[in-house]
C-alpha cells in the first residue's frame, strides 16, 4: 500500500472513491491506496466466501472485499476481506448504508506481508471499538493457520488458534460456522513471505 500525502475530508474521500479505479482506505484524513492481492490471498477469500454464503442466517448479509466498513467515531473507512452483518441498520438497504456498513458481527482479514502489522495492531484496535463486533479472524497465507479473536465479558478478547497440527477444523463461532482448513486453503499456493511492513498513514490518532 502507498499512503497518499494530502489529507481529505470524508466528503472528498467518498467523492474520490466513487470515480477512482483504485480503492483507498481512509484514516482520519489520510488515504491509503489498496494494493493488489496475491493468488493465495484471493483463493482463501473466495473459498471462505463460498463456504459462508449458503450458511449464514437469512437475516444476515455477507460481503467480500469491495464493501466499505465505516467506524464513525474513529473517522475511518476500511475494506475488510470479509464481513458479516446481522444488524437491520446494515441489512435493510438504504441510500446511507448502500456503500458502507457500520455494525458487523464478524470481520475477516487475510494477512499479507504489507498489511499484517496493521491488521494485528492499529486496525484491530479500531475494530474493537465497534460494539456489534463479536469476532475478528486473521488468516495466514504463508502457512495454514487461523487466529480468531472473540469478544468476551468486559470487552476482553480471547484468542483461539487453529492449525493442522491440532485438527483440520476451525470455527467462526459468531456465525455458528465450522469449516476445514483443507477447504479453506484449497488452491492457495503461497510463495515464501517477506518481513512484514507497516505502511499505515503517518500521524494517525
Amino acid at each position: 500500500m502507498v499512503a497518499l500525502p494530502d489529507r481529505l475530508s470524508v466528503a472528498d474521500y467518498l467523492a474520490l472513491e466513487a470515480v477512482s479505479p483504485t480503492k483507498h482506505e481512509y484514516w482520519d484524513g489520510y488515504l491509503v491506496a489498496m494494493a493488489g492481492a496475491s493468488d493465495a490471498h484471493v483463493a482463501i477469500v473466495g473459498n471462505l466466501f463460498a463456504a459462508l454464503l449458503g450458511h449464514i442466517a437469512p437475516s444476515c448479509r455477507l460481503y467480500m472485499t469491495d464493501m466499505r466498513l465505516q467506524i464513525v467515531h474513529k473517522n475511518r473507512y476500511f475494506y475488510p476481506d470479509l464481513l458479516v452483518t446481522c444488524d437491520p441498520r446494515d441489512t435493510v438497504i438504504t441510500p446511507e448504508n448502500n456503500y458502507a456498513k457500520q455494525f458487523p458481527t464478524l470481520i475477516v482479514e487475510v494477512l499479507s506481508d504489507t498489511t499484517e502489522v496493521r491488521d494485528r495492531g492499529s486496525k484491530f484496535f479500531d475494530y474493537q471499538q465497534i460494539e456489534s463486533l463479536q469476532e475478528y479472524a486473521l488468516i495466514n497465507t504463508s502457512c495454514q493457520r487461523v487466529e480468531c479473536f472473540r469478544r468476551s465479558t468486559g470487552d476482553d478478547w480471547v484468542l483461539t488458534t487453529y492449525s493442522p497440527d491440532r485438527a483440520d477444523q476451525f470455527q467462526l463461532k459468531s456465525v455458528d460456522f465450522t469449516g476445514t482448513l483443507t477447504q479453506l486453503y484449497r488452491n492457495a499456493i503461497a510463495l515464501p513471505s517477506h518481513p512484514s511492513l507497516d505502511t499505515s498513514p503517518p500521524d494517525r490518532p
